[in-house]
C-alpha cells in the first residue's frame, strides 16, 4: 500500500514540474511579445492588417462613392516595419539610413499650389497702386485671380469670426464670409477694435532691425566686451563670475576698497568714454546686472513642453496650453540665422500671449555667435529665459560642435555659457544628454561645471546621442545626476505617457518633468498627469482638439491657399505621432508604453479606427475633413520615422 502511494506522489510532483515548465514557457514567451515592442490590446479589437484596410475603405467608399479616383501608388504607402539591428545583411552605410529621419523627401512649396497669386497691393486695398507695376510677377485683375482660385473650403471664417477682419480679404479660402457683391473685404468695425488693442502674438522681426542685421549694422557691445576678455586670453571667471551668492543680494558695498571720493573720480576718468544713446540714461544702462539682479523664474514642480522641431510650433503650444503645461519652449533656432535676419528663423521665437512661462531655445557651436545672438534676443523679445541646445544628435548640427557636441568641447561650452550669462537678464538654461555614446555617460562630469558656469536651470534626457530612441531613458541615471546638480534645478525627460510614468519620475528626486514625444502622442497628457487618473477620450473630442489645431493653423499661418496647405503640412506632421496613441478603453494592460508598437486593430468607431492608420493616405483623408481637399499636385512623407520601435 505504501508503494503505491509513494507512486502517486511520484506522479503528482511530475506533473506539478511539467505544470510549472509549461507556465515558466508561457511566460517567458508573453515576455518576448512584450520585447518585441507590440503593445496589449483587448482581444476583441484585434484584426489583421488585410481587414483593418479594407474596413477603412469600405468607409472611405461608402462616404465618397462619386468622388475622384485617387492614384493607389500616391501618396505614399504603409511604413515598411524597421528591419532588426542585428541583420548582417548589410554594411554600416545601409544600417545608417535606418535612422529616424525620411531624408531627401518629396518637397512642395505651399505657394506652388496657386498658378496665379493676387498682388498683395489688391489684397490689402491698398489706395496706392502697385510700386512695381507691369514688372509685378503677381496679378492685378481680380476678375481673371477670381476665375483660377480654387473652391472656398467654407463658409465661415476663423479669423473674421474672431478678430473682425481677414487680412487676406479675396485669397482668403473661406471669403464668402466676409465678400462683399462688389468684391470688397468686409470689416466688423467693433470686433475689429477689440482684437487691434490687443496683441496676441508677440516676438515679430522688425522690418527695420532685419535691414540692419543683413547690412550688419548693430552694435553688440556687451558681446564685443566679453569676447576681448577670452581673446586676450584671460579667464572668463575674472570678468563674469560675481564673488557674491547668487541666492542672496547683499547691501552695496565699496568697491576696490575705495574710501575717498579722489579714487572714485581717478578711476571714473580712466573709464572708457560711454557709447551714444538715445533717451534718459537709466541705472539700468551703466551698472551691470549682478546674478541676484537678473529675473528670477521659479522652475520647481513643473511641467515643461520639450522645444520640438517641426511640431513644437505655435498652435500645437497652445493646444498643450490649454491642457495644463506649464512651460514652453520655441523650436530650435540657430544663432547664425537669426543674426543674419533670416524671417523663417526669427517665426520660431514668437510668442502667444497665452505662453505665460516662455523660453526660446538657441543651437550654436562658437562662444562669438551665442553671446551676440543672447544679446540681440535679450534686447529685442520677450521671453522668460534662454536655452542652450547641448542635446541635439542630428549630424547636421552634431559634426560641427553643436548640439550634442558641445558636451565634449567643455572650454567652448564654458565661454558660450558665461558670455551668454554676461550679456541676458533673464536666466539661462541648458538641455543636455547623458552622453555620445552609449556606454560612456559623462553628465555627470558636466553638471558640476554647469552650476560653476552660473545655469539657472539643467534639463536632461536620459539618452546617449549614440543610442537615440531604441533603448528605454535611464532615470536612475537621472536621479543621480539631480542629486549632483542640487541646488540648481534638474528636469528629467525620457518615456513619459502617462500619470503613472510622472509619478515614478518624481520620485527620483527630479525638480519638475519635460515632456517631448507623450505630447506628440496625446497632449492631453499634461492633464493627465495633474489630475491623476487615465483618460479615456473619444474620437468626437480628439478630432475637436485638430479642429482647434486647424483654427490656430489659420491664424498664425494664414487662411489663403499658402496657410491652408502649411496648416495641413504641419497637422500632417504631428498625426504621423498621433496615430501611435492606443485608447485606454482597448488597452489589456495599463498604462501604455512609449515604446510598445499598436497592433493592428479595430477602434470602437470609424474615425477611431482611422486615426489609429499608419498610413499616409488616411492622414491625408482626416486633414480633408477639416481643411477640405488635397491641391492635385499634393505630395507628403512624414519627416520623422518610429525609431523607437524594434
Amino acid at each position: 500500500m505504501s508503494s503505491v502511494v509513494i507512486g502517486y506522489l511520484l506522479v503528482y510532483c511530475l506533473l506539478s514540474i511539467i505544470r510549472d515548465c509549461v507556465c515558466f514557457t508561457v511566460r517567458m514567451e508573453t515576455a518576448v511579445d512584450v520585447e518585441k515592442g507590440t503593445a496589449a490590446i483587448k482581444q476583441q479589437f484585434l484584426t489583421s492588417k488585410e481587414k483593418f484596410h479594407e474596413f477603412l475603405e469600405s468607409g472611405r467608399s461608402g462616404e465618397k462613392g462619386d468622388g475622384p479616383d485617387k492614384d493607389p501608388e500616391e501618396p505614399s504607402e504603409e511604413p515598411e516595419k524597421k528591419r532588426m539591428k542585428l541583420d548582417n545583411d548589410g554594411d554600416r552605410k545601409e544600417k545608417k539610413r535606418m535612422r529616424g529621419q525620411n531624408k531627401c523627401r518629396p518637397h512642395v512649396k505651399p505657394q506652388s499650389y496657386e498658378d496665379k497669386r493676387l498682388c498683395p497691393s489688391i489684397i490689402q486695398e491698398r489706395e496706392t497702386k502697385c510700386f512695381y507695376g507691369a514688372k509685378c510677377r503677381f496679378i492685378h485683375d481680380v476678375s481673371e485671380y477670381m476665375s483660377t482660385k480654387a473652391e472656398d473650403l467654407g463658409e465661415q471664417c476663423y479669423l473674421y469670426n474672431n478678430f473682425g477682419k481677414c487680412q487676406y480679404g479675396l485669397t482668403c479660402r473661406f471669403a464668402k464670409a466676409h465678400t462683399s457683391p462688389d468684391l470688397k473685404n468686409l470689416v466688423n468695425e467693433d470686433l475689429y477694435k477689440q482684437a487691434c488693442d490687443k496683441e496676441t502674438v508677440r516676438n515679430n522681426l522688425d522690418k527695420d532691425l532685419q535691414k540692419r542685421l543683413r547690412k550688419k549694422q548693430v552694435p553688440f557691445t556687451g558681446a564685443d566686451a566679453y569676447l576681448k576678455t577670452i581673446s586676450r586670453g584671460k579667464k572668463p571667471e575674472e570678468k563674469i563670475t560675481d564673488k557674491t551668492s547668487t541666492d542672496e543680494c547683499p547691501a552695496v558695498k565699496e568697491e576696490n576698497h575705495n574710501s575717498s571720493g579722489e579714487t572714485t573720480a581717478d578711476n571714473q576718468q580712466t573709464q572708457d568714454p560711454p557709447v551714444k544713446t538715445i533717451g534718459p540714461i537709466t541705472d539700468a544702462d551703466i551698472i551691470k546686472l549682478r546674478p541676484c539682479e537678473k529675473k528670477q523664474v521659479d522652475f520647481r514642480d513643473k511641467l515643461y513642453l520639450a522645444p520640438l522641431t517641426t511640431c513644437g510650433n505655435l498652435p500645437f503650444r497652445r493646444i498643450c496650453k490649454r491642457f495644463g503645461a506649464d512651460i514652453t519652449c520655441g523650436e530650435m533656432a540657430m544663432c547664425t540665422n537669426l543674426l543674419q535676419g533670416q524671417a523663417s528663423e526669427w517665426a520660431l521665437l514668437k510668442r502667444h500671449q497665452s505662453e505665460d512661462l516662455f523660453g526660446v531655445q538657441l543651437e550654436g557651436c562658437f562662444p562669438d555667435t551665442m553671446t551676440r545672438c543672447a544679446e540681440l534676443l535679450n534686447q529685442n523679445i520677450d521671453v522668460d529665459f534662454v536655452d542652450i541646445n547641448s542635446g541635439c544628435p542630428i549630424d547636421l548640427v552634431y559634426k560641427k560642435g553643436g548640439g550634442c557636441g558641445l558636451m565634449t568641447r567643455t572650454s567652448k561650452f564654458e565661454q558660450i555659457v558665461r558670455g551668454m550669462n554676461s550679456v541676458l537678464d533673464v536666466p539661462l538654461t541648458v538641455k543636455i544628454r547623458t552622453g555620445v555614446h552609449q556606454n560612456s555617460n559623462i553628465a555627470h562630469k558636466l553638471i558640476p561645471e554647469l552650476k560653476k558656469w552660473g545655469v539657472s536651470l539643467i534639463t536632461l534626457h536620459g539618452r546617449s546621442r549614440e543610442q537615440r530612441y531604441t533603448k528605454l531613458a535611464d532615470w536612475e541615471y537621472i536621479h543621480t545626476c539631480s542629486n549632483i546638480a542640487a541646488p540648481v534645478p534638474l528636469f528629467g525627460n525620457g518615456d513619459i505617457l502617462s500619470y503613472e510614468d510622472a509619478m515614478k519620475a518624481r520620485e527620483t528626486g527630479v525638480s519638475g518633468l519635460m515632456v517631448a514625444r507623450g505630447a506628440l502622442f496625446k497632449p492631453w497628457l499634461f492633464t493627465e498627469i495633474k489630475e491623476n487618473r487615465h483618460w479615456d477620450i473619444s474620437s468626437s473630442e480628439r478630432l475637436d482638439i485638430l479642429r482647434d489645431f486647424t483654427n490656430y493653423g489659420l491664424e498664425h499661418w494664414g487662411s489663403d491657399t499658402q496657410g491652408v496647405e502649411k496648416t495641413r503640412n504641419f497637422m500632417l506632421e504631428w498625426l504621423s505621432f498621433l496615430c501611435r496613441y492606443i485608447p485606454v478603453g482597448l488597452l489589456e494592460k495599463l498604462p501604455q508604453k512609449i515604446n510598445e508598437r499598436p497592433p493592428f486593430y479595430m477602434g470602437r468607431d470609424y474615425m477611431e479606427t482611422l486615426m489609429a492608420s499608419q498610413h499616409v493616405g488616411d492622414w491625408i483623408k482626416i486633414s480633408e475633413t477639416l481643411l477640405g481637399p488635397v491641391p492635385k499636385n499634393f505630395s507628403f512623407l512624414p519627416k520623422h520615422k518610429a525609431n523607437a520601435y524594434k
